[in-house]
């Protein structure tokens, strides 16, 4: 797979948690609409890594140590770090049961719309900065 395969593959699986993520927000799943987000913005930074490093990406989840290793923390404004850190936790805890129902009591309606418009933004800046790259 040449470099261009592997960063478009990483925008399509992307692309493909976001609109998991806005199927689920419709159904009121929104447990599982808040995991697709931190998904997506997951594959979004590995897909950049990918790109710039040409290398494998990191097999981590952390999105701000994944930002990190992507030299993205250094551009990342104030409200993007904290989306990201407001993200991380709807990986691992999504997916224990000790923890579901303490996040999922946090993910109102409200919440969940906020944060698929903040990772469709989010995407979009990190697409258009592989574009200048």
């Amino acid at each position: 797979m040449t470099l261009e395969e592997k960063v478009k593959h990483w925008i399509e699986l992307a692309d493909s948690d976001i609109l998991s993520a806005e199927v689920l927000a419709e159904k009121k799943r929104n447990l599982h609409a808040g995991f697709h987000c931190q998904q997506a913005v997951e594959k979004i930074i590995k897909g950049y890594f990918i790109k710039i490093k040409n290398d494998v990406h990191p097999h981590i989840h952390n999105l701000l140590k994944l930002a990190r290793l992507a030299e993205l923390l250094d551009i990342l404004s104030v409200e993007q770090i904290a989306f990201l850190e407001k993200l991380n936790p709807l990986y691992i805890e999504a997916r224990y049961d000790s923890y579901k129902n303490e996040i999922a009591e946090t993910l109102t309606d409200e919440v969940v719309k906020n944060i698929l418009k903040q990772t469709k933004e989010f995407m979009l800046w990190i697409k258009e900065k592989m574009l200048s790259q």
